[in-house]
């Protein structure tokens, strides 16, 4: 998805979660993120609201968010985005 795509997600209302460590999350995140680190997602989705609301993830590299992606579209939310790394989110 191009950084556009992702920045109008955002706009739009889209929650922004972070699954990197806390530790990561603590030195640099972005504005309006979650925390939800990889290892504690499944324990938390709760967090995330309904099904069908769009979520944007992002890691360091794109990795982990990858996986987190995966996971959530296999636990059926619908309208889930991998945006990469921290620095590949769109500025504001």
């Amino acid at each position: 998805m191009s950084g556009q795509n992702v920045k109008d997600m955002i706009k739009s209302g889209a929650k922004i979660i972070d699954v990197r460590t806390k530790g990561e999350f603590g030195d640099e995140a972005y504005p309006g993120a979650i925390n939800i680190p990889l290892d504690v997602l499944p324990a938390r989705l709760d967090e995330l609201g309904p099904k069908d609301e769009p979520i944007v993830l992002y890691c360091a590299s794109g990795a982990r968010s990858a996986q987190a992606a995966r996971f959530l579209k296999q636990s059926g939310y619908t309208e889930v985005v991998n945006a990469g790394g921290l620095d590949d989110m769109p500025r504001r």
